[in-house]
C-alpha cells in the first residue's frame, strides 16, 4: 500500500471516529452543580450532598444562591460548616445564625482557622445582648477566644452586661459600686418573709452575681495561658478578674500569669510577695519596671528579693 493510500485510510478512520467525551471528572461537576440550583431540592438530598468532604467550591457557592434550600436551618450550618465553602460565602451566612448555632460552627473541627475566627467575632459582638444563662453557656463551652471575652464582662443590675473593651473601666466600677451601695441601704434592715436582711449579705449576692459568668469562663478546658495573660493585661481588666485570676486553682500556679499578675495594678501585697518568690531579682525587676503596682508594694518587693538568699 502506497504512502497516499495510507493517508487516506487514516482520514477517513479519523472521520468515522465518534466525538471525543467529556471526562468523568467534568460530567461529576456538572451533575452536581445542576443538583446545587435545582429549585425543588429538598432538606435532606442537601444534607446529604453536603457530606460530601470533597465537593468543590463552585458547587457550595451554587448552593448558597438556592433560596429553597436555605430555608433549612440545619443546611445553613452544614454550608457554613464544610471545609471548602469559600470564606465570602460562609460569614455573611453565619451572621444569620443563633447564638448557639455560631458556637457549634465554631468548634466545628472541619470549619477553617480564619472562618472560625469570624465566626467568633461575630459571637463575641452579640454577648452584651443575650441572656444571663446564654453567657453561662458560652463561658463554660464556647471556644478559648469567647471565654477571653467573657472575662472582661460586668454584669449589670438587669442582667445584662456591660463590655469593659468600650466603655471606661472606672465609669464601670463606679457605677456598680453605686448600685450595691444603693441596694445595701434600701434592702439592709427590712423584713421580708419574717426574716431580716443584712446588708452585707446583700452585697455578697451582688459580688456572686457579678462574677458568675468570670469564674465559669476561667474553667472552660478551652481557655489558653497566652488568652488569660492578654486579659489581666489589657486595659479593660479591673480588680475582680486579676483577683479572680490570683486565686484560681489553676491559673494561679502557672509562671508567666504569675508574672502577667505582677504587672497589674490590683494584685494585693500578700500575692504579690506569694508570686514573687522564686522569681530572680534580675528577672523581678524587670517584670516590676513595667508594673503598675503601687510604688510601696514595688519596693517591698524589691527589698524581700535582695534579702532572700
Amino acid at each position: 500500500m502506497s504512502g497516499n493510500e495510507m493517508s487516506e485510510g487514516r482520514t477517513s478512520e479519523n472521520a468515522a471516529a465518534p466525538p471525543a467525551t467529556a471526562s468523568p471528572a467534568t460530567v461529576a461537576l456538572a451533575d452536581l452543580l445542576r443538583t446545587a440550583v435545582d429549585t425543588v431540592l429538598t432538606e435532606d438530598l442537601a444534607l446529604a450532598l453536603l457530606k460530601r468532604a470533597d465537593l468543590p467550591p463552585e458547587v457550595l457557592e451554587q448552593l448558597a444562591k438556592n433560596a429553597n434550600a436555605l430555608k433549612s436551618r440545619k443546611v445553613k450550618i452544614a454550608l457554613v460548616s464544610h471545609p471548602h465553602t469559600p470564606r465570602h460565602v460562609s460569614v455573611p451566612l453565619a451572621r444569620q445564625f443563633y447564638t448557639f448555632d455560631l458556637m457549634k460552627v465554631a468548634l466545628s473541627p472541619h470549619v477553617p482557622a480564619d472562618v472560625k475566627v469570624a465566626v467568633d467575632g461575630v459571637l463575641i459582638s452579640r454577648l452584651k445582648t443575650v441572656t444571663l444563662g446564654e453567657r453561662l453557656t458560652l463561658a463554660r463551652r464556647a471556644s478559648g477566644r469567647v471565654a477571653a471575652a467573657l472575662l472582661l464582662d460586668v454584669e449589670s443590675g438587669d442582667g445584662k452586661i456591660v463590655d469593659r473593651n468600650t466603655m471606661d473601666r472606672k465609669t464601670i466600677d463606679r457605677k456598680t459600686i453605686d448600685r450595691k451601695i444603693t441596694d445595701r441601704k434600701t434592702i439592709a434592715g427590712k423584713t421580708i418573709g419574717g426574716k431580716t436582711i443584712a446588708g452585707k449579705t446583700i452585697a455578697a449576692k451582688a459580688v456572686a452575681r457579678d462574677t458568675r459568668v468570670m469564674q465559669a469562663a476561667l474553667e472552660n478546658p478551652r481557655l489558653t495561658e497566652a488568652l488569660v495573660i492578654n486579659s489581666v493585661l489589657g486595659p479593660a481588666a479591673g480588680a475582680a478578674l486579676v483577683q479572680a485570676v490570683a486565686r484560681h486553682a489553676k491559673w494561679s500556679r502557672r509562671r508567666e500569669i504569675r508574672a502577667a499578675l505582677l504587672r497589674t495594678a490590683h494584685l494585693s501585697l500578700a500575692r504579690a510577695l506569694e508570686f514573687s518568690r522564686g522569681i530572680p531579682a534580675p528577672l523581678l525587676e524587670e517584670v516590676l519596671a513595667s508594673s503598675r503596682l503601687p510604688a510601696p508594694i514595688k519596693a517591698q518587693l524589691i527589698r524581700e528579693s535582695q534579702a532572700s538568699p
